[in-house]
């Protein structure tokens, strides 16, 4: 198996290297529920015709943005890492978090002594001097203790100095950085120490280090190392290992985590960022997959534990780094990430140092992965002045034109692939919608249509980041209403209205609803509970199906139960609480849950994966008949519940997969299923995933819900 990517890895000059739902609708409740709209103010200027359908819905609430949303990772290595420049730069674009020592760094750098044997450690680059730049910026430090040659001790004498010393209120702590890099799956860039390199280890060691660090300072958040679900080693069990990285480590430390880390390059043989703007369709999937996992493992604990992407950039090596496709990757990958349930992003990184030299849309690509230039130089061929921002840097503080912390991420959906938009429902009210053109070649003129909101006449405010800026440009006069834009090619809009006065959740006398709970779950009903809020007279529960919403439920309590739910469906809801005439308050946090199979079930299926090697795996079905009659002539039935997902090839049954749909039929020979589970029918394939690789929820066999799976 093919190593991915290497991010973090020190290269020889000292600079790392990156390598069915449910729509049981109450009719008299519908009438609440504030029509679709495209309104907006009219324009002077003649606006063409629009190619591009965008629909925001400030009722599906994606969560709300946190104060570390936006990160940048700070290296000990960079010289011009404290720069004033720096955090005045960073202050700028509102990021929130700086990450530190480094990458691959941090497991051989000792921060007492500041030194990284085997390393380069930059002159004025020590952790006061980071901290005064964290400072100046207004962000708070994510710091990565040492686990490759490191202790428990020296973390929790870190965690004093830090906290109790000097006071700065250090909070979220990372045990390690990619230590399944450490060789444990054939593939080695992390240093560590450890004679047992195994994920049971690590495991041990976490809480070995949570326990020393806690006792410090028992407010620190311990965050522990992930793998990206479908990016190697995910799904790769080691010998004597009792699962992956993953599902070995989770099984261990969810009791003493506050939060997990995970590192997400879009990769690819293709490492341009125009592809790897359209692989970022793979992150959705790949983040709800870990928080699967979590659940697993946490039970009614899992809400605890936060997920931080604490490194993110397109590829770890090779063109497009510091061009505008990046930028607009940058724009993208910050709102996906945040918008699918994670609290920080962190991009790979502040300086880094160039590469590979190319031209990329009339433009120098100096191959560098920072943000900002360091003005170091390929052969004769230099860059801009230290700290000159690059095309990533503008797509990071596109974001910050979106929302801030406390305001809302709400959903939104474009009908082109090469249209990407993001919504955030700010506090004051006032919706900000970010549209990212991804094609270099054509503008794309965007028809606007809302749900929950109800624009004012007033022209929108709109901020655009297009060929010929030089920073983000105010072009509020440019013609945009609240009904229709057009972005330029390969550039991006942030349009924000105010609504119609007298609209929208600051009109209710309702507060908004806490996030719903999962209290029990069948394999068709689920029991919702949340806290209540004042002025509340009903609540209604809605599903969220892309940007459109379905009322699933209605209650003038704190709780309802779900009926008449598909055996192995996922939903996502909201609850939105209503004042006593009926105006909605904002939507809670969302929650998704996803039902059983039946207890009483007719037949049980048993899924395996056999083995997995990133992007393929091996499994193993068996399927029993608990009826009491025979079954002949067999089908076993399931879905897939990802896209990249697929059978490759087979063996003791007939292989059919049409879309995500996948049918197995007996083979010719095969005798009958008997009853009552005395007889058991396996059958084995090789699948290939592109991306996540969840097992499937539900089996049917000839057409009848299975137990199991």
């Amino acid at each position: 198996m093919a190593l991915l990517h290497r991010p973090g890895r020190p290269a020889p000059t000292g600079h790392p290297r990156r390598l069915a739902r449910t729509a049981a609708a109450l009719a008299a409740t519908l009438a609440l529920l504030p029509p679709l709209v495209a309104a907006g103010g009219a324009s002077a200027q003649e606006v063409p015709a629009a190619d591009v359908d965008v629909h925001v819905n400030t009722q599906a609430a994606l969560g709300r943005l946190s104060d570390t949303a936006r990160g940048v990772n700070a290296a000990v290595w960079d010289s011009h890492m404290n720069d004033p420049e720096v955090a005045a730069l960073m202050k700028t674009a509102d990021v929130g978090a700086m990450r530190y020592p480094g990458g691959s760094y941090a497991d051989i750098y000792h921060w007492e002594t500041h030194t990284a044997p085997g390393g380069y450690v930059a002159p004025g680059t020590g952790f006061d001097a980071f901290m005064g730049t964290v400072r100046a910026t207004g962000a708070q430090p994510i710091l990565i203790a040492n686990y490759g040659s490191g202790t428990p001790e020296e973390a929790a004498g870190w965690v004093r100095y830090a906290n109790v010393t000097k006071n700065y209120g250090a909070k979220y702590w990372e045990i390690g950085n990619e230590i399944y890099g450490n060789g444990h799956y054939g593939s080695g860039w992390e240093h560590d120490d450890h004679a047992d390199k195994s994920p049971r280890e690590y495991a041990r060691q976490v809480r070995a280090y949570a326990a020393a660090m806690k006792a410090v300072d028992p407010t620190v958040k311990i965050g522990a190392v992930l793998t990206a679900p479908g990016n190697w080693p995910d799904g790769i069990t080691g010998e004597g290992d009792p699962g992956d990285w993953n599902h070995t480590v989770l099984s261990q430390v969810t009791d003493v985590i506050d939060f997990v880390t995970v590192h997400w390059y879009a990769g690819g043989s293709d490492t341009s960022a125009d592809t790897a703007m359209s692989r970022l369709t793979r992150l959705p999937g790949e983040l709800r997959e870990v928080r699967a996992q979590i659940d697993r493992y946490a039970g009614a604990e899992s809400p605890r534990i936060g997920i931080a992407l604490t490194e993110v950039n397109t590829n770890t090596g090779g063109a497009q780094l510091t061009a505008r496709p990046n930028g607009l990757f940058a724009a993208d990958a910050f709102m996906t990430a945040l918008e699918n349930g994670v609290f920080n992003v962190d991009w790979w990184n502040t300086h880094n140092g160039p590469g590979a030299i190319t031209t990329v849309d009339g433009e120098t690509d100096y191959g560098d992965m920072g943000m900002l230039a360091s003005g170091s130089c390929t052969g004769d061929v230099c860059q801009p002045a230290p700290n000159t921002p690059f095309h990533p840097y503008y797509g990071m503080k596109m974001t910050g034109e979106l929302g801030t912390a406390g305001d809302t991420m709400v959903a939104a959906a474009s009908s082109a692939q090469d249209l990407s938009a993001h919504a955030v429902h700010r506090r004051d009210g006032r919706l900000s919608v970010l549209l990212i053109n991804k094609n270099p070649d054509a503008a794309r003129t965007v028809d606007l249509a809302y749900a929950g909101f109800s624009p004012s006449a007033a022209a929108p405010e709109v901020r655009r980041y297009a060929r010929g800026d030089s920073d983000i440009t105010d072009v509020t006069d440019s013609g945009a209403s609240a009904s229709r834009v057009t972005v330029p090619p390969y550039g991006m809009l942030t349009v924000t209205l105010t609504p119609k006065s007298g609209t929208g959740p600051g009109a209710s006398a309702a507060g908004i609803a806490g996030t719903p709970r999962l209290e029990a779950v069948t394999d068709t009903t689920a029991r919702l509970s949340w806290a209540g809020t004042t002025g509340a007279a009903r609540y209604l529960v809605q599903e969220r199906d892309g940007a459109h919403t379905y009322l699933v439920g209605e209650t003038t309590g704190t709780s309802v139960t779900l009926r008449n739910l598909p055996p192995g469906s996922t939903h996502t809801v909201n609850v939105l609480a209503a004042d006593s005439a009926g105006r909605l308050a904002a939507p809670s946090d969302p929650l998704t849950f996803t039902t059983g199979t039946p207890a009483d079930a007719a037949c049980t299926v048993d899924y395996h994966r056999d083995t997995s090697w990133g992007n393929g795996f091996v499994a193993t079905v068996s399927v029993r008949n608990l009826s009491d009659t025979p079954i002949t002539g067999w089908t076993v039935d399931w879905d897939w519940p990802t896209d990249g997902q697929s059978v490759s090839s087979g063996w003791n049954a007939t292989f059919h997969q049409s879309g995500r749909h996948v049918r197995v039929t007996a083979p010719e020979n095969a005798g009958p299923l008997a009853p009552d589970g005395t007889s058991t029918a396996s059958f084995g394939f090789v699948g290939a995933n592109d991306g996540p690789n969840p097992d499937p929820t539900v089996f049917r066999l000839n057409g009848t819900v299975c137990a199991g799976g």
